[in-house]
């Protein structure tokens, strides 16, 4: 069994802290651009002739383009600095321009903050980490309650981040200096981070959980991909005012249509189409190209140009209802809140099971979610049977359910007794 952590500090700010230190440009001023063939492969030896980990992040166009892929690579290591690398104005193959980068990048272990967010990017032009460390992942599992990249500098380094352009266009060209100033800045500090979070998690005891969990994010977490949903359309906003079958296939056929087209595109799905307007058009069922327009967002000249395209998916929705049995989601249980009437004994062993949880978390200091996925603990509450080993059965269901070892050691033990 894992031994028991110590109790985290808690994350509260203290009156009598001295404000940060500002950061507001890298040390060493912002590096230029390398964005030829050449500049990539010089890069890629100043990169060479450094040494230790390599701190690394990534800039995408979230919310501007439908793909995710990397718009900027920054990457500092001790004894090189930092490179920032365009992975997209270079004319060639990607994996191939950036194959130089990929290499060095193998020597070492990686640190990223939020590394499920840029793992993805990364892997798609050929960079894959050997060994990872995410300072945000440490900073969940040592108690912190803000998690951010700025709130962790400031608790654990004293220095005060510029931030302000994470949710800017990076597909953008030319990308502006301050636009520049600000990736640089993202992995200036993160070794130091990486140093002083690790400090914390060992005073805990939690080091080992840490290690099993960046394997985990390294290996089967992000890079391997997990499979689509087939069934991501149930996940627009708002879809609970849809309340009928019809209405339903609604929002399908035109979540599916708005995503085909934000696809070829390469643009958001939210800026071809808000979700609010697929709820709005699949509530009213509108027939006729006023009766569209009249609607809110589809009055607009893009979404007239557009407005058979919608009509004629409305229509593919009304001679294809989501049939009855199908009206819930088909990859797992219900709501939680619609158990009660469905099956009242599942939602006790929930109740149950989260109470549990969440005294565990409170003791070893580590959010609920961290512990234990929420989706595994519905499944399990949602399909328990009683068994005369329920020790075993709940470690043999997470363990199927890919919950690391450290993990079960804690949680199986409580589960059961909320089960048995």
């Amino acid at each position: 069994m894992c031994p028991e952590p110590s109790q985290a500090v808690p994350d509260e700010p203290d009156s009598t802290e001295p404000d940060p230190t500002p950061l507001l440009s890298p040390a060493d001023g912002v590096p230029d651009l390398a964005t030829s063939v050449d500049e990539i492969k010089s890069a890629a030896a100043l990169l060479a002739g450094g040494e230790g980990p390599f701190a690394v992040d990534a800039e995408r166009a979230s919310g501007f383009r439908y793909s995710n892929r990397a718009y900027l690579i920054q990457i500092r290591r001790a004894g090189a600095g930092t490179v920032l690398i365009d992975p997209v104005s270079h004319g060639g193959d990607p994996q191939a321009v950036l194959r130089p980068v990929a290499e060095v990048l193998t020597d070492d272990e990686w640190i990223l903050h939020a590394a499920d967010q840029d793992l993805p990017c990364l892997a798609e032009v050929g960079m894959r980490p050997p060994a990872l460390y995410d300072t945000e992942l440490a900073g969940r599992l040592a108690g912190f309650d803000r998690v951010n990249l700025a709130a962790e500098v400031r608790r654990l380094l004293g220095l005060g981040l510029a931030k302000g352009h994470g949710a800017a266009d990076w597909s953008k060209r030319p990308l502006p200096a301050a636009w520049l100033n600000y990736a640089a800045l993202d992995v200036e500090v993160l070794i130091e981070l990486r140093d002083a979070v690790a400090g914390v998690l060992a005073e805990q005891g939690k080091t080992g959980w840490a290690a099993e969990e960046f394997e985990y994010l390294r290996t089967a977490g992000v890079v391997a991909a997990p499979p689509t949903r087939r069934d991501r359309w149930r996940r627009t906003s708002g879809i609970h005012r849809v309340r009928d079958q019809r209405g339903l296939a609604a929002v399908r056929e035109l979540w599916i249509t708005r995503d085909r087209i934000a696809q070829r595109r390469d643009i958001a799905p939210g800026r071809i189409l808000p979700d609010s307007a697929i709820i709005d058009a699949a509530v009213a069922d509108p027939k006729t190209v006023d009766d569209l327009i009249a609607l809110p967002i589809f009055g607009g000249r893009r979404q007239r140009q557009n407005a058979s395209i919608w009509l004629s998916a409305l229509q593919t929705a009304r001679e294809n209802p989501v049939a009855a049995e199908d009206a819930e989601a088909p990859n797992g249980p219900p709501l939680p809140a619609r158990w009660y009437k469905r099956r009242p004994e599942a939602a006790a062993r929930l109740n149950a099971a989260r109470t549990a949880l969440g005294e565990l978390s409170q003791r070893v200091s580590v959010p609920v979610e961290n512990l234990v996925s929420p989706e595994l603990v519905r499944r399990l509450c949602w399909d328990w049977e009683p068994t005369e080993n329920p020790t075993t059965a709940v470690d043999q269901f997470l363990a199927a359910g890919q919950a690391r070892r450290w993990q079960r050691e804690l949680v199986v033990p409580v589960l059961a007794a909320a089960l048995g």
